[in-house]
């Protein structure tokens, strides 16, 4: 079993930045980042790789968000540029046996919220 502990997000004015960071118990193959916004079905935002040598992100935030991982620490971190009110949402760490948005995720975190005002 592993638990993940999200930190971070807050409020930031659109174009602001912020980051997310997860803590995790023990180490999956991959590691990554969901989000659920008022009313909509969570998405996929972005996940690594173990090695931290392949990465991928949803369409929707290609260019301004970038996610990392520390081995060391056990930590997977999404900074996140350029932010858009469409980005505020509950942001979930999820681990497991995939980098892809279909998964599969065996571990989720509780959630961190970032909002975004215009």
């Amino acid at each position: 079993q592993v638990q993940l502990v999200e930190s971070g997000g807050g409020l930031v004015q659109a174009g602001g930045s912020l980051i997310v960071s997860c803590a995790a118990s023990g180490r999956t193959l991959g590691m990554g980042w969901f989000r659920q916004a008022p009313g909509k079905e969570r998405e996929f935002v972005a996940a690594i790789i173990w090695s931290g040598g392949r990465a991928n992100y949803a369409d929707s935030v290609k260019g301004r968000f970038t996610i990392s991982r520390d081995n060391a620490k056990n930590t997977v971190s999404l900074q996140m540029n350029r932010l858009k009110p469409e980005d505020t949402a509950v942001y979930y760490c999820a681990a497991g046996r995939a980098i892809t948005a279909a998964g599969p995720y065996d571990y989720w975190g509780q959630g961190t919220q970032v909002t975004v005002s215009s």
